[in-house]
């Protein structure tokens, strides 16, 4: 197809060159020209199977319209799988920065150490009634050995059950946290990037203008970058046209001319956007005076108006607009 695409173009400017040293009626002006366009070629930056196509030929969109889908079921899944590991991620966060032990088991410590508490209080009075009775001579001193160890072991209970508790309201340690916090970022950043690829399996229009042609159907493959669409943005349309050697150096920039072609509206204008600085077509020998009025250049126009509703393609005849005389240098 690209070979036919070149081989016709090829036609087109021999035939243009031929009109150009052959026709006589350059003397008043007129050019024989075409239209031809910057087609913006739509394609998806991911590959996949095409789901749905939002858009046919000659329709027209704008900006951010969706053109087309692909079948996107296996992202969608990487994301719900992102979604999960962000839940278990933020809960990993919040048990390192929340107290040690739940609540319910905090009460059971606090129990443990009331009941250490009263132990402490029972032994107390025993150790304090032992060495009463010790004085007196009523019992051992092994006896007495016994209360005072049993009152040692029980403040040492309500000392460690103390403790106990209180490590239980402590939160995790600082690395803890900070790895936790770390594991919990990386996993919103893997979400945001699970999410930004499913977006891409929707295409939406990059510019505004007209459907020229569509590539692939629902249910083609396509690889990355590859075209599905083509649109024809208004300013992308432009006339093609050639200039011989003299009368190149009367043209300039922004300079206004005028369109015409079979079966079109009239007074359709354009604006001359370029000038090619090299010739197209350059005889063998000598550049004669002859010979140089068969050097042609390429000059393209930006169409104003009703001119940009004009085809790829057409054929037109340029000349210049009414008021407009060429500049001689």
């Amino acid at each position: 197809m690209k070979r036919i695409a070149a081989l016709l173009a090829g036609l087109v400017l021999t035939g243009v060159i031929l009109v150009l040293t052959t026709y006589e009626a350059n003397e008043d002006g007129a050019l024989p020209g075409y239209m031809e366009a910057d087609l913006v070629l739509v394609g998806s930056e991911q590959g996949g199977r095409i789901a749905e196509l939002a858009v046919e030929e000659g329709a027209r969109v704008k900006q951010g319209d969706p053109i087309f889908t692909l079948e996107s079921s296996e992202q969608e899944a990487s994301v719900a799988e992102a979604k999960a590991r962000v839940t278990e991620a933020e809960a990993r966060l919040a048990d390192a920065k929340a107290e040690v032990q739940r609540p319910d088991e905090i009460e059971v410590l606090e129990a443990a150490l009331a009941q250490a508490q009263a132990m402490r209080e029972q032994a107390d009075n025993n150790l304090e009634r032992a060495r009463s009775l010790f004085g007196k001579g009523w019992i051992t001193k092994a006896q007495l050995d016994d209360a005072v160890a049993q009152h040692d072991r029980n403040r040492a209970a309500v000392a460690e059950a103390e403790k106990r508790i209180a490590a239980a309201k402590l939160p995790g340690r600082s690395d803890m946290i900070d790895a936790a916090a770390a594991n919990a970022e990386a996993a919103r950043h893997a979400l945001a990037e699970a999410e930004k690829s499913l977006g891409k399996r929707e295409v939406l229009a990059p510019a505004g203008g007209t459907v020229e042609e569509v590539y692939f159907r629902p249910g083609e493959v396509v690889n990355a970058g590859q075209a599905v669409v083509s649109l024809l943005p208004p300013r992308n349309l432009k006339v093609r046209f050639f200039v011989a050697e003299p009368e190149r150096a009367g043209l300039r920039l922004d300079q206004r001319i005028a369109v015409t072609c079979d079966g079109c509206p009239p007074d359709l204008h354009a604006k001359i956007s370029f000038i090619a600085r090299e010739a197209e077509f350059t005889p063998p020998v000598i550049f004669s005076r002859e010979q140089r009025q068969k050097l042609v250049y390429l000059v393209e126009a930006r169409p104003d108006g009703a001119a940009t509703e004009l085809t790829a393609g057409q054929p037109v005849t340029v000349k210049l607009a009414p008021g407009e005389q060429m500049v001689r240098r």
